[in-house]
């Protein structure tokens, strides 16, 4: 009789078990080089069976804080068991500009970045926006996918199995 064996613990939850136990600072470099790889390319692919996307559309820190704040419950209920997905359109386009044009405080500069890089959380800038302001893909944050419609990304994301939470 074969044995099971568990599957090895995911990102997030190997994530999740260092920061409890306050081991962050411990990390060897190759445990800390696979924590950091980039997610795999493309919009919606996760298989999760819990599937949400956000829009993100105004440059409001209190409105951005609420986002972050739910996305970070969902994040601590589910682990593993959820994608999130952003897609970011107008005035909150500056949260994904390497160079913003309106103020983005440091704090949600570092939450953004820990979601996407630590958590899979995926950010998806809206290409007719950036077009508005003068941006191109470059002008964005390394993690930021560009979809050439904002909109368009939504919906493409609910006919993969996403709920749409516009706030």
């Amino acid at each position: 009789m074969k044995a099971l064996s568990a599957p090895p613990p995911s990102r997030r939850s190997w994530l999740g078990r260092l920061l409890t136990l306050g081991a962050v600072g411990a990390v060897s470099p190759v445990a800390r080089a696979a924590a950091e790889a980039p997610a795999p390319p493309g919009i919606g692919q996760g298989d999760a069976p819990h599937k949400i996307v956000y829009q993100l559309n105004k440059a409001d820190e209190a409105y951005q804080e609420a986002i972050f704040n739910s996305i970070s419950a969902l994040l601590k209920k589910y682990g593993d068991d959820v994608a999130i997905a952003v897609v970011v359109w107008g005035p909150g386009i500056h949260l994904l500009a390497r160079n913003p044009q309106r103020p983005v405080t440091e704090l949600h500069k570092q939450r953004v970045r820990s979601m996407a890089e630590s958590y899979g959380v995926e950010f998806i800038a809206c290409g007719n926006t950036m077009h508005t302001v003068g941006w191109t893909e470059a002008d964005m944050l390394p993690f930021a996918k560009v979809e050439e419609v904002g909109a368009a990304a939504v919906m493409e994301l609910q006919e993969k199995g996403y709920r749409y939470l516009a706030w």
